[in-house]
């Protein structure tokens, strides 16, 4: 029987999704970038994994914002990892799912990487097949996929998506399998356009969560085929190495979709590490995006407009940030003198909030520097603390007036959000461990 499929709101935006089979726990199916979840029941196969999942939990799936039947969007528009998250929490919350564990395969695995560390108190466990923590080869990630594959890749989606391309290399048992093609094009049709798949495919050549890896709390099950042609091993290798306590698993297998081949020995230990899991405990610490901002050459205004005067734009300019915090989600965390500190739960929104404050302080006659970076905090009575405060500072050091400079970490983990940035280069910053990469956020 196929599943109802039913909508929820993220934002002004409906997500498609469906849940089958019973609770605890609640497991979210957190699939590849191009999904349908009505073309996912047509394939036995697959259909078969998905029904095997549900003996164990209770199986969420859905279709993210611009995919399958959820409300499609421009291109420009296409999720980032934060808009993705986002939808993720939309469906749990209209299900009323407090915890759930994230299935992600392959570039879905990025996604539930960073909603696990951004949101440990609803993560239960981490459960990651065939992933990557970025796609591309860079010096100290030789296994990614070179520029030149890459391009070759584009430009079979470009030419050909929808028609069943690349099965050699995502299902290679199954490239002689007309019924299995026929599907798997049906599947590329329903899931994304072709504009869409390009899109997509840029986004993934630019995002890297290795730096969240570290900050995952939630129990982690990585599971990698040995011969894998789509993603290499070694990204499963990676992830295993760098996900505190993660158990990493290697299957026999060239298939990329896990439920093809020898899926029941994936299943299998997919089922044993979710029967383990228990109830998320309260937790203080998680992965934030932390703002500074303050106003550059404050004492010279005092000086220039009065002591009565600079108070009035003194709570201009609070009132300004404050709206700005409450339009794209940011906590304060505090307000002292001329500078505001905040904290925000994705990365562009932290950015964009940064830029709006820098923009809106001109017309009250301010200059503003703002300095932006992802880490692990510790949160408690309402403040926050942790190494990550400190570079955020400093990184706000580095700006100059009217600037928003944001370290390495948030560059990588915006990919997608329509951002850009010039290049600072690597710096050393006061009381920080190593060199941070820096860069300032375009206009």
């Amino acid at each position: 029987m196929r599943p109802e499929t039913k909508y929820a709101l993220s934002g002004d935006i409906h997500i498609a999704y469906q849940v089958v089979g019973t609770g605890p726990p609640d497991i979210v199916f957190v699939p590849e970038f191009w999904h349908s979840i009505e073309a996912q029941w047509d394939e036995p196969s697959f259909a078969a994994f998905l029904e095997r999942v549900t003996s164990f939990g209770r199986l969420v799936s859905f279709d993210q914002r611009g995919t399958g039947l959820s409300d499609p969007v421009a291109l420009s528009d296409l999720p980032s990892l934060e808009q993705w998250m986002d939808d993720v929490r939309a469906v749990m919350d209209e299900i009323g799912s407090e915890q759930a564990v994230l299935l992600g395969l392959g570039g879905g695995g990025c996604m539930a990487i960073l909603f696990a560390a951004t949101y440990p108190q609803r993560t239960a466990g981490l459960i990651l097949v065939n992933s990557f923590a970025r796609l591309s080869r860079a010096p100290d990630y030789p296994w990614g996929r070179s520029p030149d594959l890459e391009q070759d890749t584009r430009e079979l989606m470009r030419n050909a998506w929808g028609r069943g391309v690349l099965l050699d290399q995502v299902a290679p048992s199954r490239v002689d399998d007309p019924e299995f093609r026929r599907w798997w094009a049906r599947y590329q049709r329903l899931g994304l356009s072709p504009g869409g798949i390009m899109t997509v495919r840029s986004m993934l050549s630019e995002f890297d969560v290795r730096d969240v890896l570290p900050t995952v709390q939630a129990p982690t099950l990585v599971v990698h085929r040995r011969d894998n042609v789509w993603n290499r091993v070694e990204h499963g290798r990676y992830l295993g190495e760098h996900i505190p306590g993660a158990e990493y698993v290697e299957v026999p297998g060239a298939d990329n979709f896990p439920f093809l081949g020898d899926s029941a020995s994936i299943l299998d230990r997919i089922e044993r590490f979710v029967a383990r899991l228990s109830e998320v405990e309260a937790v203080d610490r998680m992965l934030a995006t932390l703002v500074f901002a303050d106003v550059v050459g404050s004492t010279d205004k005092i000086a220039e407009v009065g002591d009565a005067r600079w108070a009035q734009l003194l709570r201009a300019y609070h009132e300004l940030c404050r709206a700005e915090l409450d339009r794209f989600r940011g906590t304060e965390i505090d307000t002292a003198g001329d500078g505001i500190f905040a904290s925000f739960d994705g990365p562009a929104r932290a950015v964009r909030c940064a830029q709006a404050i820098v923009r809106g302080v001109e017309n009250l006659g301010l200059g503003v520097r703002a300095g932006v970076h992802a880490g692990e905090v510790e949160r408690r009575d309402g403040r926050v603390a942790g190494l990550a405060v400190h570079i955020a500072q400093r990184a706000m050091g580095e700006a100059e007036r009217g600037t928003v400079v944001v370290t390495s970490t948030v560059k990588d983990l915006v990919a997608g959000s329509g951002l850009a940035f010039s290049d600072l280069g690597p710096r050393e910053l006061k009381g920080v461990p190593e060199r941070w990469h820096l860069y300032r956020v375009a206009e």
